[in-house]
């Protein structure tokens, strides 16, 4: 042995994953849709790319106090708690709707205030006294699993995403922050995959793995039916070489099928 010391021998450490979660939010009128929002083209992560609404945890997402102010409290443990409530809060600043109910259990319905949406957003105003002051609570139940995925280990910024499906208010208009997103879009999951097939629009590859899962049910009940009777199977995806070709590879029983994905076709 020569004593010498190769770059291989130093492999990087993975970056640790930061806690982050998604929200699909699904409606059957006049189809059966789900709200996609397009990120801005200058933030800097998959900039404008048509996406789910959500993005990382905030630390006002743990606050005990949010124990009054929503439903569900006592059927979901403390980091589901945590990740749902940001999951809603997320479909409120980036979308401009809020799962929640009035005391006598009505489905919140107004417009939601543009101005709290952005101070939200900014830190300035805290989500749980915006929720407090219109005097409703979060659906927690309202949400069902859908997915979680982590990025690879070769990424230099990772996420451990929760995807979560739910039921759309009916008597919400989704609106764009202008911020985050440029465009707010109720769109069939075929329709999205056609788009991305013809490249008129760009979709990541966990959005789309998962727009293609949406596209096996016919119904926002049937997919939601579907999400939970799904066992859940973290996605990791793992790089391997086949055929001298660098690709992403992800478990074959998490529900998407036996799927490979050339890193070279990757965007975002």
């Amino acid at each position: 042995m020569s004593g010498e010391t190769s770059a291989a021998d130093f492999k990087r450490t993975p970056a640790e994953p930061r806690a982050a979660r998604t929200i699909l939010l699904l409606r059957d009128a006049p189809e059966y849709q789900v709200l996609m929002v397009r990120r801005h083209h200058q933030i800097d992560f998959a900039s404008g790319a048509l996406v789910f609404p959500g993005g990382k945890m905030h630390p006002g997402d743990d606050d005990p106090r949010w124990r009054d102010h929503v439903t569900g409290w006592d059927e979901i443990d403390t980091t589901q708690r945590a990740l749902r409530i940001g999951a809603i809060r997320e479909a409120f600043e980036e979308a401009g709707i809020l799962l929640a109910t009035y005391p006598d259990g009505r489905p919140f319905s107004s417009v939601c205030d543009a101005a709290a949406r952005r101070q939200v957003d900014s830190g300035e105003l805290a989500f749980l006294g915006v929720v407090a002051g219109l005097g409703v609570k979060l659906s927690l139940t309202a949400l069902t699993v859908f997915a979680r995925w982590i990025t690879p280990e070769m990424m230099p910024k990772r996420f451990d995403t929760w995807f979560y499906a739910a039921h759309a208010p009916a008597d919400q208009v989704a609106i764009c922050d202008g911020h985050e997103t440029v465009d707010a879009e109720w769109i069939a999951p075929e329709s999205v995959l056609d788009l991305t097939r013809t490249g008129a629009r760009t979709v990541i590859f966990p959005t789309l793995m998962n727009v293609k899962l949406l596209a096996e049910a016919d119904s926002a009940a049937d997919c939601l039916a579907r999400a939970d009777a799904r066992p859940l199977v973290t996605v990791l995806p793992q790089v391997e070489t086949r055929d001298g070709e660098r690709v992403l590879t992800i478990p074959p029983d998490a529900g998407y099928g036996d799927i490979t994905q050339s890193l070279a076709s990757l965007k975002g």
